[in-house]
C-alpha cells in the first residue's frame, strides 16, 4: 500500500534542507570568530559571503520545493517561516564583518569576540532545535532547548549594556561612538534572530506535540 508521501512527493526533504540551512547559520558564527582573532592583514570576508550565498540557495530551494511538493512533513507556512529566520542571520553577521572591516581603523582595539562566542552559542543551540525535528515533536526537550537560548540571548544583552555604559561615559569621539554603537546593534540583532528562529521551532513543536 503506498502512502500518500509517495504518490505526491516526500515532504521530508525539508527536514535535511532546514538542518543544512542551519549548519550554514552555526559556520558563519564560527566564521566570524575566526575572523575577530585573525590578524587583521590576513582577514578575508569570503567565508562570510560564502555561507550568505550557501544560506540565499536553500532558502530558494525550499521556496521552489514548497511550490512542487504536495505534502509536507510540517505545515507549509511554518517551513517558510523558519526558513525565513534562518536565513537573515548569515546576512547580519556578514554585514558586521563588512562594517567591521571598514571601520577598523576607526575602533582600534574594540574587543567584539565575547559577543561572537555567544553568537556561536546560540547558533550552536539552534542547529541542535532544529535536527530535533527529524526525531520527533518532544516538548519537553525544545523548551529546554528554547529556554537555553533565551538564556544566551539575556546575556547578551547584558553584555551589551556594559558595551553601550562604556561608550556612553568614555567614548569623546562622535564618530568613534556612531561606529561603535552601530556595530554593537548588528551584533545585538544577530543574537536577536537566533531566539526569533528558536521561537519558531518552539512554536512548531507546540502545534505538532
Amino acid at each position: 500500500m503506498f502512502s500518500l508521501q509517495t504518490i505526491f512527493g516526500k515532504g521530508d526533504k525539508f527536514y535535511g534542507l532546514l538542518e543544512a540551512s542551519a549548519e550554514s547559520v552555526r559556520l558563519s558564527a564560527q566564521a566570524l570568530i575566526e575572523f575577530l582573532n585573525t590578524p587583521v592583514p590576513d582577514r578575508s570576508l569570503e567565508k562570510f559571503k560564502l555561507a550568505r550565498r550557501q544560506e540565499k540557495n536553500l532558502f530558494s530551494q525550499i521556496s521552489k520545493e514548497l511550490v512542487n511538493t504536495f505534502v509536507t512533513v510540517l505545515e507549509r507556512e511554518d517551513i517558510e517561516a523558519l526558513s525565513s529566520a534562518l536565513y537573515k542571520i548569515p546576512k547580519i553577521v556578514e554585514k558586521f564583518a563588512e562594517r567591521h572591516t571598514l571601520a577598523l581603523t576607526r575602533i582600534g582595539d574594540v574587543d567584539f569576540t565575547s559577543r561572537a562566542v555567544m553568537l556561536e552559542q546560540a547558533c550552536e543551540v539552534l542547529e541542535h532545535m532544529v535536527g530535533l525535528l527529524r526525531k520527533g515533536m518532544d516538548l519537553e526537550k525544545a523548551k529546554k532547548l528554547n529556554d537555553q537560548l533565551q538564556a544566551i540571548e539575556a546575556e547578551a544583552d547584558r553584555h551589551i549594556l556594559d558595551l553601550y555604559k562604556d561608550a556612553y561615559i568614555n567614548e569623546t569621539d562622535p564618530i568613534r561612538y556612531m561606529i561603535k554603537m552601530d556595530l554593537f546593534e548588528i551584533l545585538e540583532k544577530a543574537i536577536d534572530r537566533c531566539r526569533d528562529a528558536g521561537n519558531v521551532i518552539y512554536h512548531i513543536v507546540l502545534k505538532n506535540s
